[in-house]
């Protein structure tokens, strides 16, 4: 055997010590990871270490009842919520609510028959499942689905599996609560027995609210005779319980100011940057692009330099709002919070599945500036809880015959589209020093960042991503005017003044905390993420295309263009290229009207631009759809060519008309029915040849 030198030893020393720090990491040399290290939706959620076995989970805290969510904006999961508090305080179920993507549902086969799950599901875009319920909406309607005791689905494996389900869908778009249907279905075909009926809400027609206060009741009446239920009288009980912090000042460097996760507390933020985890981006350019002063709309670039983002040509980025200064004052004041606004608290579940919804210890001020949704409807519900909390009887009264009679609602709360503070400063101006901090976490919606289509082409721009925003402004009418402002677009426009100068930017009468928590996002920052987005180019550029962007749906299309004009520009063969596009007046909102001539040198013949001016000629409003049929020609030859047709802007009239007027062109061109010239729509829609970026 040869001799062992120096280096062989210190060699297998080197491999006999890293074994042992292997085996026994997490017993002698591991560290506790902050559970907010990245994000605090992990402190939440299920992180490392968390069961993703949902029966498990109802078992270890005691469960008979889960309301799983399927949200993209936060809708879902406020319903969710208030069916999990309903469920508890009317009938004493042992409630919880589980996002979707924390579990795993191959052991649903093994659901006691004596507890109930309940599906509250939001269907977005195109009639796909929002991002966390992909996963399990794959899982559940699989063709090859299999279960934990290896039945499929001839074998009816979910039999013992009671359920409920409410949609939430929007009836502008073609696939209306199609994944609330979807599943249904598939539960169904699985042997889950439904109680009651599959309810659908409808934001499209402005009814969500009402669709699902109409759907519940007999919903719960179902349910209570199928489980012998007990009703009981509701009181409020605290998911949260909220300790002022007298040891604590909110310049304590423990204490988040609006800080999303504690790398961004520590001023370390690191990727990756998602829905969890914005990146503070800087704000590289900002200007005006409408010529008028009584309306804005803003181009913005954003620069992702060294955080590791990337974009696609029609994806979308996340602008993380903050709330207007003037909101959170109000706010305060009415719930006769404003001399406590930096005082210190922190917040507990009282319950084991409770989700904290924002990072803690925290102040008033910064829970309600970064985190809740308080320009947000009110809904019924809501006042009916918060009527208990009166200061006197006459105004719990008021609250009272608010949250009862739907149409009193509607004519003194909804259609005048007050947030929660108008409502109360209405009912009863003063303080109402009797809701407690808990129920506006539980009952005020998370704030959600809102989605823009990158208006550039990551092939020109890699690292800058274009956003263009027209800034909201709503006037109101009724005794009391009100003017609902864009939250996040006032942000924007407040950011885009402090670039050029204004010292203290106060678009519309607002104000903005626009420095960030601790100054950090000083220098014109604003957090951001970017979704991809199924909304592309065809891969060959050779192929025609055809786009109709009135508006600020041109976003994307400028993005489009710039693309294939660079295509062009490097020698490819680009294919014809149309876009539809339309706006009030040419001297006043023509989006990059000067941006046109320059990507038609690139693309010289193949680029043409039709232009459709509503409000140039008196008498005379002219839009998009007029455009495509004048051109019916052009439009059904470059189909028959296979050319892509795109659709971006006003969901509930603009895209929907289009999609009639493509029908007629078809059927007129081709000499078909209009049953057949329909089909043929559907078809291109199903195949990804018309595709839609539309909202309402």
């Amino acid at each position: 055997m040869a001799q062992l030198d120096t280096l062989d030893i210190i060699v297998l020393g080197l491999l006999l010590v890293g074994s042992i720090a292997y085996f026994t990491k997490g017993t002698y040399w591991g560290i506790p990871k902050d559970p907010y290290a990245s994000s605090y939706s992990l402190a939440n959620g299920n992180k490392a270490g968390k069961t993703r076995d949902i029966l498990e989970k109802m078992d270890e805290t005691s469960k008979n009842c889960v309301v799983f969510y399927g949200s993209q904006t936060g809708t879902a999961e406020d319903y969710a919520s208030r069916l999990s508090k309903e469920g508890s305080s009317r009938f004493g179920l042992k409630t919880m609510v589980a996002d979707l993507e924390d579990y795993d549902y191959s052991n649903l086969d093994n659901f006691p028959e004596d507890k109930i799950a309940m599906f509250v599901l939001a269907t977005y875009g195109e009639g796909e499942p929002t991002d966390n319920a992909v996963e399990f909406y794959e899982f559940i309607t699989g063709d090859d689905v299999s279960f934990t005791n290896g039945a499929g689905a001839d074998d009816k494996p979910l039999a013992n599996l009671k359920y409920v389900a409410f949609g939430l869908g929007n009836n502008t778009y073609e696939h209306y609560n199609a994944l609330v249907r979807r599943v249904n279905a598939a539960l169904t075909k699985l042997g889950a027995v439904r109680i009651g009926e599959a309810g659908e809400g409808d934001d499209g027609a402005g009814t969500m609210e009402e669709d699902f206060l109409a759907w519940k009741e007999p919903m719960w009446a179902a349910l209570t005779e199928k489980m012998g239920l007990e009703e009981r009288e509701a009181v409020y009980e605290p998911v949260f319980g909220i300790t002022e912090r007298e040891d604590l000042s909110a310049e304590a460097d423990e204490v988040y100011l609006g800080e999303p996760n504690k790398n961004h507390l520590e001023g370390t933020s690191k990727g990756p940057y998602n829905s969890h985890n914005p990146y503070i981006a800087p704000i590289v350019e900002s200007r005006e692009v409408f010529t008028v002063r009584d309306r804005n709309c803003l181009h913005m670039e954003i620069d992702i330099s060294g955080s590791n983002l990337t974009y696609q040509t029609g994806d979308h980025i996340a602008v993380w709002p903050t709330n207007a200064g003037k909101e959170v004052d109000r706010l305060l004041k009415n719930l006769g919070l404003a001399d406590k606004r930096d005082t210190v608290i922190s917040v507990k579940g009282l319950d084991p599945t409770a989700r904290v919804p924002f990072p803690t210890p925290t102040t008033y001020d910064a829970a309600i500036r970064y985190h809740m949704e308080i320009c947000g409807p009110v809904s019924r519900q809501f006042v009916s809880t918060l009527a208990a909390f009166s200061p006197d009887e006459a105004s719990k009264a008021e609250m009272v015959k608010l949250g009862e009679d739907k149409d009193y609602f509607h004519e003194k709360v909804s259609s005048q589209y007050l947030n929660i503070a108008q409502l109360l400063e209405r009912v009863k101006p003063g303080p109402w020093t009797k809701i407690p901090f808990s129920l506006m976490i539980e009952s005020v919606n998370k704030i959600q960042p809102r989605y823009y289509s990158i208006s550039s082409s990551s092939l020109v721009q890699q690292k800058k991503i274009s956003i263009t925003a027209v800034v909201e402004e709503t006037r109101v009418p009724g005794p009391q005017e009100n003017i609902v402002k864009g939250v996040t677009t006032n942000y924007l426009l407040a950011l885009k003044q402090k670039q050029h100068g204004e010292p203290n930017p106060d678009p519309h009468g607002l104000t903005y905390a626009i420095t960030g928590p601790r100054n950090k996002y000083d220098g014109i920052h604003v957090p951001v993420h970017v979704r991809h987005s199924n909304f592309k180019l065809p891969s060959d550029p050779s192929k025609p295309i055809i786009m109709v962007g009135p508006g600020s749906g041109v976003a994307p299309f400028r993005g489009f263009i710039q693309e294939r004009a660079a295509q062009a520009a490097a020698g490819e063969k680009v294919g014809t290229t149309v876009l539809f596009y339309g706006c009030r007046r040419e001297t006043e909102d023509f989006l990059y009207k000067d941006e046109w001539s320059t990507y038609k040198s690139s693309l010289g013949d193949s680029f043409k631009l039709f232009l459709a001016f509503s409000r140039q000629t008196p008498g005379q409003k002219v839009y998009v759809q007029k455009r495509l049929q004048e051109n019916a020609d052009l439009v059904n030859e470059l189909l028959t060519q296979k050319a892509n047709f795109y659709v971006c802007g006003d969901a509930a009239n603009m895209a929907r008309e289009v999609s009639v007027v493509l029908g007629q062109i078809i059927a007129e061109k081709r000499g078909v029915s209009a049953e057949k010239a329909e089909a043929v729509v559907k078809s291109m829609r199903s195949s990804n040849q018309y595709q839609e970026d539309v909202w309402s």
